[in-house]
């Protein structure tokens, strides 16, 4: 398969498919029952033909289990409201223990959406769930939908997972004005790359991404400080890495590249454990 990513879209099938891995274990970090139906044979195309496609599932893995954490905790604390922007193949509104009386939307383009509706036909959700055709990269189609779905109870949770790094810096700083506007949005929970992983990816993945006109672009050198100035602060701070040693799910060899970080220094270990991250902003 010369062009393994023909479209953004294709991506959420790709990652499907390392949540199917991972569900497929005895010792599943988590049980997402339909990961293999929704990533389907292109999703298992896609796998083979990137490079260390496989051997590169853990930080897609280690994502999936700790945003279902922080979204659990989110939900604990009174969150009323799960706004799940560019919801890709994302089936936690069926898989995850959630109220009933908790409102879900996944949001997508709506291509995404009718693909969703297709293969989760028959599937009861474990909230109050909807699905939402829209374009969120056209700025009108965003401002009417989140005017919509904020106009219910808070507090909420929005939800950008795999989506943020695909943008560029404008575009993200426009979503973190407009999603700050809405005083029911209390959480934002996203997932971020440094500049230094960009680079590392330009090696492997990046180049396929971006012939499927989906290029890696957003890894803002401030961090999470990048989001100050529109209104959000870091509230909580998971490293990758870090995670990924916890959660027994990282690279052969890790203890010992884990050691050879701990010798950088302040300054090399903190730049390791903030090249890739999972992050929940909470408005200033």
């Amino acid at each position: 398969m010369n062009a393994p990513i023909r479209d953004i879209s294709d991506t959420a099938l790709w990652v499907a498919m390392y949540r199917a891995m991972e569900s497929e274990r005895q010792d599943a970090l988590f049980r997402d029952p339909f990961a293999r139906r929704m990533a389907g044979d292109r999703g298992e195309a896609i796998l083979r033909s990137l490079p260390r496609g496989r051997a590169l599932a853990w930080p897609m893995i280690v994502r999936t289990a700790v945003m279902d954490e922080i979204i659990a905790r989110c939900v604990r604390q009174g969150a009323r409201a799960v706004f799940n922007l560019g919801a890709g193949l994302d089936t936690r509104a069926f898989r995850l223990e959630l109220p009933p009386s908790l409102r879900w939307f996944d949001v997508d383009l709506p291509d995404m959406i009718r693909y969703r509706q297709e293969h989760l036909e028959g599937a009861k959700p474990a909230c109050i769930h909807e699905h939402v055709l829209a374009d969120l990269s056209d700025p009108a189609e965003r401002t009417r939908v989140l005017a919509r779905l904020a106009g219910g109870d808070g507090p909420a949770l929005v939800i950008t997972e795999g989506l943020l790094i695909y943008l560029t810096e404008e575009q993200v700083s426009a979503l973190a004005q407009q999603l700050h506007e809405y005083g029911v949005l209390r959480w934002w929970l996203i997932d971020l790359a440094s500049p230094q992983l960009l680079q590392r990816m330009s090696k492997t993945w990046q180049p396929h991404l971006t012939a499927g006109n989906a290029p890696m672009q957003f890894a803002p050198a401030l961090g999470t400080a990048f989001f100050a100035p529109h209104g959000w602060r870091e509230a909580e701070f998971r490293s990758t890495w870090e995670e990924s040693i916890k959660l027994g799910r990282s690279v052969p060899l890790a203890k010992f590249w884990n050691t050879l970080i701990k010798l950088r220094g302040k300054k090399g270990r903190e730049s390791a454990r903030r090249m890739s991250s999972i992050v929940l902003l909470e408005r200033t």
